[in-house]
């Protein structure tokens, strides 16, 4: 929405907040204010060349191991910010989305799925994102013990100078051998990652940065974006990039110009099917307990039983698995209990935002459900409803050819899995949901209360759900460049 625009509505926002619990009568919760550019971090007034710089990048496989993946492969523009499927495959395969397969060869294969979805990027650059990650991994340091001013994996290690917690989280994925990184052997940057040096001269993200000071289309954009501090190649640094991605994810991402929005600056604006869903989902569906606040998200973790399809992260003890197909591998994910290492914060997930959410399935951390109405009524009655999950058909990507990495001696050898070995790693897939001890666990730890609705009422959430969604979000095509200065592809 243009600046005069939103100047102007600001004068009616007060009045027209009373407006929407007039309209649905008694019984409804307080709807959120309307959001505004002091929401996002800058004001959303990033300097242009600082947008763009961070959009090149966004799009340059550059800032990968083996150059043959982006950021944009897990969160294009076209699929809505996120590749819409279950679980991406990671670097390795190519094509975009539902039609990213692997290869035929060693360097073409996978490793094995990325275990959890792609978080979609609709406003993350609003200051209220306080925690990045489905597990919150990298947040904001309220408490002021790393230097950095953010809690991450790579604690007092983490560099100083970002300019939010959006910059911080842009500096991980690069550091993951199944996301962007590769594996050991293939390129200097998984080498670094292999020896969990992240940062210090030898680290990955030193190494990258040397990857962008050597490219002097990159240094003529920071000398642009960042025109007090970089003169030459010298001044380039990884923070800097970190920054500009934020910037561009901040500006290109945000989503506010929805029929909610509109309801909620002017009383007017959603149909009466939404209106109903708008009283239930801040009134009987209790949808707002949790999906609260002007993005529907209290930024706090929940265990709702949510279903855990592929290889998990290697969390927890259980060996049947092992004893099953011979392969030393632990498929639990415990989620923010991961990070916090408190066994009563295990499969708690952070509450994703609901803006722009009909445009961003499959829905879950792991990307279980692909219709909207599955994961609604996941919520109204989550252990029922993980008990008799059933993946839909196809819901994850044909794995392809897999490449075991295994040691021989001081060497590192691939092979490619087949026979027994294969199936036994295809297993990973559905495990947890098949093992009766593994899928009560994550019952148990449900905090979700059920709730009886009709199918009325069901539908009815969904039209407001639906009605979240801005148009402006629908295409944003525009966003992607036509090459970038790195010269790799930008399809994929």
């Amino acid at each position: 929405m243009k600046p005069f625009i939103r100047t102007a509505i600001i004068l009616a926002a007060v009045a027209a907040m009373a407006a929407p619990t007039t309209v649905l009568g008694e019984g409804i919760g307080a709807l959120p204010a309307p959001v505004f550019d002091t929401d996002f971090y800058a004001n959303d007034r990033h300097p242009p060349a600082k947008v763009e710089l961070g959009r090149l990048l966004f799009f340059d496989k550059i800032l990968s191991g083996n150059r043959n993946i982006s950021c944009a492969s897990c969160h294009h523009p076209r699929l809505a910010g996120t590749d819409r499927v279950a679980l991406p495959l990671g670097e390795g395969p190519k094509g975009l989305g539902p039609e990213r397969r692997a290869g035929s060869g060693y360097g073409e294969g996978v490793h094995g799925r990325v275990p959890r979805n792609s978080p979609a990027l609709f406003n993350v650059g609003a200051r209220e994102f306080r925690r990045m990650f489905h597990d919150g991994r990298v947040e904001i340091d309220v408490h002021g013990h790393y230097e950095s001013g953010f809690i991450s994996p790579a604690r007092w290690k983490l560099p100083t100078g970002l300019d939010n917690v959006l910059a911080a989280q842009a500096l991980f994925p690069p550091t993951s051998p199944e996301e962007m990184a590769g594996q050991k052997g293939e390129n200097p940057i998984a080498d670094a990652r292999s020896l969990n040096k992240v940062a210090g001269p030898t680290g990955v993200w030193s190494l990258l940065e040397a990857r962008l000071k050597a490219n002097g289309g990159y240094v003529r954009l920071f000398q642009a974006a960042y025109p007090d501090r970089v003169e030459g190649a010298d001044d380039v640094t990884i923070v800097l990039a970190a920054n500009a991605i934020a910037a561009f994810q901040t500006k290109a991402f945000r989503a506010d110009d929805s029929a909610f929005d509109q309801f909620l600056r002017t009383g007017t604006g959603l149909a009466p099917d939404a209106q109903k869903g708008l009283a239930l989902f801040y009134g009987k569906a209790r949808c707002a307990t949790c999906h609260s606040g002007k993005f529907q998200s209290d930024h706090e973790f929940h265990a709702i039983a949510m279903p855990q399809i592929g290889p998990g992260k290697g969390d927890g003890t259980d060996g049947a698995y092992w004893r099953e197909t011979g392969l030393k591998a632990f498929l639990e994910d415990f989620g923010r209990g991961r990070v916090t290492a408190r066994s009563e914060d295990n499969y708690k997930f952070r509450t994703p935002s609901l803006r722009n959410v009909a445009l961003t399935g499959p829905w879950g951390h792991a990307g279980a459900y692909r219709t909207l109405e599955d994961v609604v009524r996941h919520h109204l009655d989550p252990v029922a409803s993980l008990h008799r999950y059933e993946p839909p058909q196809d819901l994850l990507l044909p794995i392809g050819l897999v490449i075991e990495t295994r040691a021989n001696g001081p060497q590192l050898i691939d092979r490619i899995l087949d026979g027994q070995r294969l199936q036994g790693f295809l297993a990973r897939d559905q495990f947890v949901m098949r093992n009766d001890a593994l899928r009560g666990r994550i019952a148990a730890a449900n905090e979700l209360r059920p709730i009886a609705l009709s199918d009325d009422e069901v539908s009815a959430l969904i039209a407001f759900l639906h009605a979240l969604t801005d148009p402006a979000s629908q295409d944003l095509t525009h966003l992607v460049p036509d090459r970038v200065p790195s010269g790799l592809p930008v399809a994929d």
